[in-house]
């Protein structure tokens, strides 16, 4: 039982922390490949011997150390290697270049590397997303593959091929600066906002919210922040995680259920981060996550949900569409519209999108489906459609929710 509740331990510490040993390792070897592979090593480790020596006071310095220490044993390897090499009027040309030991106070400065260098123009836009989801949000493949709507064997490879397009190309561990830095912005928010929200709405597992994944994002988008001032869609991103984060306290109930919005306790809505949402929106422009941070914006002025501007939100959704168009988007602009206009008006728009590939395991469109029948005084169908819905999604918490509504009593 000691061994087994402490590979748990070992686990949970390692999944929270290894977006930091992995970036604090990739400074040193200046390859996320090796980086993770060293990083899996020091979990190896310490499966190996913390159920003998017990759980260290701070596990995550722990698991950094051990993987710094392996580290720089393999760069002091290639150095002795290539002074051999030297000697005989040979270069090591294949490695690349070893980096100082990594401060242990400079994370932050660490993980913008990381997402930076997994973004690199050499990779996919998909590569860039699923590698720095790997890497940085500690995500399996199959939370990966959902995030994307993907399969998870072409998700695998996807990220297989990413690290060995990375190494083959010597990217440097850096962040970027000048243009080459302005090309992938865009793609790094698109890592942040990913990985936010598979924190915010876990996609399988126990919980609907994994808080560390959110706080993570938020961080990220924090320091892109400082880092360029005067980009419009930073501030918007950032404006959006601000506002969604400040109702998390309220998304669950006190046995970690679902609590959806229309009932949430809005005084357990974070002022604070509300005030720093709407602070950050000041600043954004009308990109795609300015215009979802301005939708956010609608619900957190809201005193009760009754107040919502849903004419707003829809006209919101309606810009939204323009600029990124995809089927997860029209769902969405569907549900605001039900609120504007009447859940009539919306089925029109959501049985517009039944046959689309991308949401055919969507569990949000029987999900949405379900609600409008209902409201339409259909219950029949609308219980057949939260059933449908239960069955597609791998988050447990939204199961049981599901269910309940297809219980629940139509009166």
């Amino acid at each position: 039982m000691v061994v087994t509740d402490t590979g748990q331990t070992v686990e949970a510490v390692f999944r929270i922390e290894s977006a930091r040993i992995i970036a604090g390792v990739a400074r040193i070897v200046r390859d996320v490949g090796i980086a993770e592979e060293i990083a899996q090593d020091a979990l190896v480790a310490a499966l190996e011997q913390w159920p003998e020596s017990g759980v260290p006071d701070n596990p995550g310095a722990w698991l950094m150390a051990t993987a710094k220490h392996r580290a720089i044993d393999l760069v002091r390897r290639r150095e002795t290697y290539a002074r051999k090499l030297a000697e005989v009027g040979r270069t090591l040309a294949d490695a690349p270049p070893p980096g100082p030991p990594a401060d242990p106070d400079d994370i932050d400065d660490d993980l913008l590397r990381l997402i930076f260098t997994a973004c690199h123009p050499v990779l996919s836009t998909r590569a860039r997303i699923a590698l720095t989801l790997r890497l940085l949000g500690g995500l399996t493949t199959q939370e990966i593959a959902r995030a994307f709507l993907a399969s998870e064997p072409a998700v695998a490879q996807r990220i297989v091929r990413a690290k060995r397009a990375l190494a083959k190309a010597g990217v440097p561990f850096e962040v970027p600066y000048g243009p080459d830095r302005d090309a992938r912005l865009s793609s790094v928010l698109e890592v942040i906002y990913l990985v936010f929200n598979e924190g915010y709405s876990a996609t399988s597992g126990d919980d609907l919210v994994r808080p560390g994944l959110c706080e993570d994002a938020l961080r990220l988008a924090r320091v892109l922040q400082g880092l360029m001032p005067r980009e419009p869609e930073v501030h918007g991103l950032a404006a959006l995680l601000e506002l969604q984060s400040s109702r998390i306290a309220a998304r669950t109930g006190r046995d970690g259920e679902p609590v959806l919005l229309a009932d949430q306790d809005r005084t357990r809505w974070n002022r604070m981060l509300i005030l720093r949402g709407l602070d950050a929106l000041t600043r954004a422009g009308r990109g795609p996550y300015s215009t979802q941070a301005a939708i956010a914006a609608c619900h957190a002025r809201a005193v009760r949900y009754e107040d919502t501007d849903w004419a707003m939100i829809a006209a919101l959704y309606d810009r939204l569409i323009a600029l990124a168009p995809s089927p997860v988007v029209a769902l969405n602009r569907a549900v605001a519209v039900s609120m504007a206009h009447g859940p009539a008006a919306a089925l029109e728009l959501v049985d517009a999108l039944k046959d689309e590939p991308a949401l055919s395991g969507y569990h949000l469109l029987p999900s949405v489906r379900g609600d409008l029948l209902r409201r339409l005084g259909r219950p029949d169908e609308a219980r057949a459609e939260f059933h449908r819905a239960a069955a597609l999604t791998g988050n447990e918490r939204e199961r049981d929710l599901l269910l309940r509504r297809a219980s629940a009593d139509p009166s």
